[in-house]
Order: structure tokens, then sequence, then C-alpha cells
């Protein structure tokens, strides 16, 4: 790839930052080939120099690959932008682009974003027996589960927080499966394995 000047990179990442941060549908960040139609063949060259600016901020540029809810939900892939001409069994430009969160919170940061500690533990536990599921469960199970913990009601508001906040997803036949948040911000090969340090079952 021929090598590019700073001025050419600062027109195009300060473009790809206006369609990233920037919601303009329902939900945040843009897919690959908007983003190849905005910024030009060599976008995820951009999103990489993005990236490294964003470093600073503790935040990441995160690509992933949806599932769509009515087909049979494969654990979507899950990474920081790809090295072009990288072996890939899918296309970038179908892939979905977020800016999200690259370390963690403290827990005393949680109280900033509304959450409390119980409901980032339900969610945990819902994210886990999904997962331990094959990528859906009835919901039913997953109210069976946390209603050991919690009470009944905060179970049910709890769970239609979290599909409101797009980490769930529930379909007609009342799977609940994983939906883009939960793609976009949590490690879930790092959860599943705290969670089975701390005898969670």
């Amino acid at each position: 790839m021929p090598r590019r000047g700073r001025a050419y990179y600062a027109r195009k990442v300060k473009k790809a930052v206006h369609l990233l941060f920037f919601r303009r549908h329902y939900r945040p960040g843009a897919r690959g080939s908007e983003l190849k139609k905005a910024l030009g063949p060599d976008y995820l060259q951009v999103l990489k120099v993005l990236d490294g600016l964003l470093r600073p901020l503790d935040l990441t540029v995160k690509q992933v690959f949806e599932v769509p809810p009515s087909a049979s939900r494969e654990l979507a892939g899950i990474r920081e932008v790809p090295e072009e001409g990288a072996p890939k069994q899918r296309s970038p430009d179908e892939a979905r682009y977020y800016v999200v969160l690259r370390g963690t919170l403290e827990p005393t940061e949680l109280k900033y974003c509304g959450w409390r500690i119980d409901d980032v533990a339900a969610l945990a536990i819902s994210i886990a027996l999904i997962l331990a599921r094959g990528g859906k469960a009835p919901r039913a199970d997953v109210e069976a589960m946390l209603k050991k913990k919690l009470p009944g009601w905060r179970v049910r508001a709890g769970l239609e927080r979290f599909m409101r906040a797009g980490y769930l997803g529930e379909d007609e036949e009342g799977m609940l499966y994983l939906e883009w948040r939960t793609l976009a911000e949590v490690e879930l090969a790092v959860l599943l394995d705290l969670l089975s340090k701390a005898g969670v079952s």
C-alpha cells in the first residue's frame, strides 16, 4: 500500500469520527460498506489510525460481525480492526464498527453509568447462560436462574432493561440471544473465564 501523508489521514479520520461517534440510526457505529463508501477502499487503515489516536483515551474501534436473529445464532466474531490482507472468513465490509471502552470500568465508576452491581451480575449470568446454550436460551430458563438470586420483579425488569439497552434480544419463540451491544462491548471469553474461576453455576 502506498504511503499516505498526515493531511490525507487527518481528513479521513475526521470523517470516520463523524460516522462512528454520532448516531444516525437506532444503533451507533457504521457498517464497513458505509465506511468504504465514505472513506475509500483503504478505510481499514484509516480505522487503525483512529484506533491509535483513541488509545490514550482508553477507547478502541471494534469490528463486530452480526448474525440475524432469525438465523441460527452462532457467536459473532469480535476483534479489533484487522490488518489489511490478513486471512478472514467474512469480508470486513459486512461487519459493523463501534467505538467502545478499551479497558474496564472500576466498580466505583459503574454508578455514573446508572448500573447497580447486582444489575451487572444479572447481565453477566444471563450472557453466560445464553453462551452455554449455544447462543440462544429460553427466557423462562434465564428468569429461573436469576430468580435464585433476585426477586421476580427485579428479574423481569432487568431483562427488559437489558433488551432495551441492546445487550439481549428476544425472538418470537421467547428465546433470548446476544444483541449488538454485548457483541461490541463484552469480552465473552474473559467473562466466561472469570465466572468459571468464581465457581458461578
